[in-house]
């Protein structure tokens, strides 16, 4: 819980407030925009929760919250929070919340299928928390846990123990190290089965890459996000961490194919046709070469 004595001073007066320990991981303004804002390496409360919907929002950021920065000075059930958790996105994906501090924050995923379709998908690493483990084996656990690069990880291997799944993951971001059951080498595509592809994207890490699901929802880690600020999709180029070259030629080989979904771990998520997408990932490409 947010130490009240810690509040920042740019939060309006109220019940709920960040204090100092805010990492700007930009989860909470993406949860409960209503409630909470940017201000400057930080993020605020501009706008106390006013009705029911505003206050499970608010507490969903407070749940999700990696540095347990979010804080109340009333009381409130946590429930609120904690029990909407997998939210769903669309379909049959679902953000986990409960994000980690060791992942700078990062979103994580939960694609729910069948045994018969290769049984559920968890994409990167939330923090291994008692109650979205319960919520994720009743949904039906985890088959398969796809890591997009090494930043991410977080609590994979409690996941591993705990749901017995099988961890994808390329070997250039030390895979092998990890103990990661299904090493990806190279830089071919891999159909980890008919509704999944697993494409290396190397740049932001030596070894990053997206997962494809169904030719709709493209899991793109720190590779690929969206910019409500330029309207448009982007790349880091601040947190490039291996090599903005092979990042921006890495991002040509997403024009293979169609998606309609951009769900990343850090950035935002963003919904168009497939039409769209790609004018919006060339246009994206266009900007990087000139960076």
């Amino acid at each position: 819980m947010a130490n009240l004595a810690l509040r920042l001073p740019k939060n309006v007066p109220g019940d709920f407030f960040v204090d100092s320990t805010c990492i700007d991981c930009d989860a909470c303004r993406q949860i409960a925009p209503a409630t909470f804002s940017e201000d400057g390496d930080f993020s605020i409360v501009h706008h106390q929760p006013e009705t029911d919907d505003d206050v499970r929002r608010a507490m969903m950021a407070l749940v999700a919250c990696p540095t347990a920065s979010i804080g109340t000075t009333e009381h409130h059930d946590a429930h609120l929070g904690i029990d909407a958790f997998p939210e769903q996105i669309a379909d049959n994906v679902y953000y986990c919340g409960f994000n980690a501090e060791s992942s700078f924050g990062a979103w994580s995923y939960l694609v729910v299928r069948p045994e018969s379709e290769g049984g559920n998908v968890l994409i990167d690493s939330p923090r291994f928390a008692t109650q979205l483990v319960k919520r994720i084996e009743a949904m039906g656990g985890v088959r398969t846990m796809f890591l997009t690069h090494k930043d991410d990880v977080a609590d994979h291997q409690r996941f591993a123990d705990r749901f017995n799944c099988q961890r994808v993951m390329h070997a250039d971001d030390g895979a092998q190290r990890l103990g990661v059951e299904q090493i990806i080498t190279g830089e071919d595509a891999l159909n980890l089965d008919p509704d999944l592809i697993a494409i290396p994207v190397p740049g932001h890490t030596r070894g990053h890459a997206v997962l494809l699901y169904r030719n709709k929802f493209l899991f793109t880690g720190d590779h690929l996000a969206w910019s409500p600020n330029r309207n448009s999709l982007i790349a880091f180029r601040s947190a490039c961490w291996y090599s903005w070259t092979e990042q921006t030629r890495s991002m040509r080989r997403l024009l293979d194919y169609d998606f309609e979904w951009v769900l990343p771990g850090h950035g935002r998520i963003h919904h168009d046709s497939a039409r769209k997408m790609r004018a919006q990932l060339e246009r994206c490409i266009e900007w990087m070469k000139m960076r």
